[in-house]
């Protein structure tokens, strides 16, 4: 089937073998930001618009998913010997400094060489877009469980205080400057060359019933990532040669232009 679609051509360099990194957005239903949404809500959303810019820069990844504790996503990305660790959050004050405070912690399990290169490297970015680029804090601390469970570098960003309302506001309406910037911070961590994309629409999966592959890379021997149903609405980024790089709020990757249809 063609395709209507013409988004810019970007160019993808090969790298063998990807990198890769293990997102663990916040399964913490619970914690209630300012604006009603949860902190679980925003820091999926972050991560699901991180995905196209770690697929289109070569980078293979993996993730919890919100019926997940935090040592089940350790063990998650234990097994799966994955690179990297990135656990997203947002913070809140105790009493009786609810609400009043503003910034952004990077935390990275004490000793850890890399981790504290890799929370050097994500603070210097994020001052970059944070409004109060002061008050963003890397702290050594080894409490928690996604720092202290896992066996790769890791580090827990907080990104923001979810009780405060301008930082509340602030990223929810960034969601996808925060995802970008936290992408370019993977890919200088693994020393590769950050991709940018360009989301182009919506498109449908066509295959006239069957499933269509997703893989890692724009070419038919890549490894599969996973397989979308006919039907199934996904965001489209951008082309290369005859492959698009889509996403559907579970997974990245590419797909032969053959079974995308134009909305």
């Amino acid at each position: 089937m063609s395709t209507k679609l013409k988004p810019h051509i970007m160019d993808v360099k090969e790298v063998l073998p990807m990198p890769s990194i293990y997102l663990s957005p916040s399964t913490q239903e619970y914690n209630t930001t300012v604006l009603g949404n949860s902190e679980e809500y925003y820091m999926n959303l972050i991560a699901d618009a991180m995905e196209p810019y770690l697929a289109a820069s070569g980078i293979r990844f993996g993730r919890n998913d919100p019926t997940m504790t935090a040592l089940d996503s350790a063990r998650q990305a234990n097994e799966g010997g994955y690179d990297f660790y990135l656990a997203l959050h947002s913070n809140a004050a105790p009493d009786p400094y609810a609400g009043t405070v503003r910034g952004a912690e990077i935390y990275y399990y004490p000793g850890s060489r890399e981790g504290q290169r890799a929370a050097t490297i994500f603070a210097n970015n994020y001052k970059e877009i944070y409004p109060l680029p002061d008050r963003i804090k890397i702290l050594p601390l080894g409490t928690f469980i996604e720092l202290n469970k896992t066996n790769m570098p890791a580090i827990l960003f907080e990104l923001a205080y979810h009780d405060n309302l301008l930082d509340a506001s602030w990223l929810s309406r960034n969601i996808n400057e925060v995802a970008r910037n936290l992408a370019i911070s993977v890919a200088d961590y693994f020393g590769v060359e950050f991709v940018d994309v360009r989301y182009f629409g919506q498109a449908v999966i066509s295959t006239d019933g069957g499933a269509v592959n997703v893989r890692e890379k724009p070419d038919i021997n890549s490894p599969i990532v996973a397989a979308l149903p006919d039907g199934t609405v996904v965001k489209v980024f951008e082309r290369v040669n005859d492959w698009f790089l889509i996403e559907d709020g579970s997974t990245a990757g590419f797909v032969n232009a053959e079974f995308i249809r134009q909305l």
